[in-house]
């Protein structure tokens, strides 16, 4: 049985590195949340598998590849004789903020249908995670949206980041809307604090958390801070567990390393259901978490820059 089956979008991260003579250079780099989550939790232990669709061409190819020496099963994984793989332009702040700009019309990752979906991967995983760029278009909605529910009808522990991209949705409202449709069949939520007043209307952690749960029921949330952390909430029980310090490069992929990180603790603790951590436990995923995301944040691009286990214990030693 796999721990973590992750569905979505893959694609290609075109990333500025600076300019040579006045002209931009760009990093052709592995992205896609969904993929990022699969390696995340591969490189840190975990068993993944990446369910999604590739063009056809020189980048689905490259991503197909990627996946594999990350020993992500790509067995789930398509490929549109057609359609174009996506690509996204990223520009970096100086800060190491991103923005993004997709290229992504009738692209392969969309075109994901229902009847294409192996439901025996779904029925042999702990943990089936998706996020919310794959429900912006038909057909990968629908297939979105059935894998989720086949999952949970199966038994697995559904997880989902809703990765807000406002470029990518008609309206903010149509994203609210369609973000808050799969809530209800979530059993642990990662957002950001930028998505938690999008969906709540307060930037508070305890009021907006406690919104979530009080309309979802959802068992566990985690809110990711940036350098201040992370928030959790477990019914009635919240806690933070602090960031940590680094020379930021970019932040591109350290949400999906967050998340990563803290599927493949509960794998590795053979724990898969968020009411059977242990406070203790619960607290020190979220801090392991943490501590992947920052050393992420510490390079450049998203999965070239997410750690090993080995470096991630090394570092967590050196922090105790």
């Amino acid at each position: 049985m796999k721990d973590i089956v992750t569905i979505g979008e893959i694609l290609i991260d075109l990333t500025c590195r600076g300019r040579e003579n006045g002209i931009p250079i760009y990093n052709a780099n592995p992205g896609g949340a969904p993929a990022n989550v699969a390696v995340a939790a591969s490189r840190l232990g975990a068993d993944t598998a990446f369910i999604g669709k590739v063009g056809k061409d020189y980048y689905g190819d490259f991503l197909r590849e990627t996946l594999r020496e990350n020993k992500v099963d790509v067995s789930g994984m398509l490929t549109d004789d057609y359609a174009r793989t996506t690509l996204a332009v990223v520009s970096v702040s100086e800060t190491g903020e991103r923005s993004f700009s997709f290229y992504r019309t009738n692209c392969a990752d969309v075109l994901l249908r229902s009847n294409e979906i192996n439901l025996d991967m779904l029925a042999d995983t702990h943990f089936l995670h998706f996020g919310s760029v794959s429900m912006t278009d038909e057909p990968s909605r629908t297939a979105t949206i059935y894998a989720a529910s086949k999952a949970r009808e199966f038994g697995a522990t559904v997880t989902y980041d809703p990765n807000y991209r406002a470029n990518l949705w008609k309206s903010q409202a149509q994203a609210v809307e369609r973000i808050k449709s799969v809530l209800g069949k979530v059993d642990i939520l990662k957002i950001s604090d930028e998505e938690l007043p999008l969906l709540t209307g307060t930037d508070d952690c305890v009021a907006g958390t406690q919104s979530l749960y009080n309309d979802y029921g959802i068992p566990l949330i985690l809110l990711t801070l940036g350098a201040d952390g992370a928030f959790y909430r477990r019914g009635d029980e919240t806690g933070k567990a602090d960031g940590f310090k680094v020379s930021v490069a970019d932040t591109n992929g350290a949400g999906d390393t967050f998340f990563g990180a803290f599927l493949s603790r509960m794998a590795a603790l053979k724990i898969y259901r968020p009411q059977d951590l242990s406070p203790e436990q619960l607290y020190e995923s979220v801090r392991a978490a943490n501590l992947a995301a920052s050393i992420t944040t510490s390079r450049h691009g998203a999965i070239p820059a997410m750690p090993d286990l080995n470096e991630l214990e090394e570092k967590m030693r050196q922090e105790a």
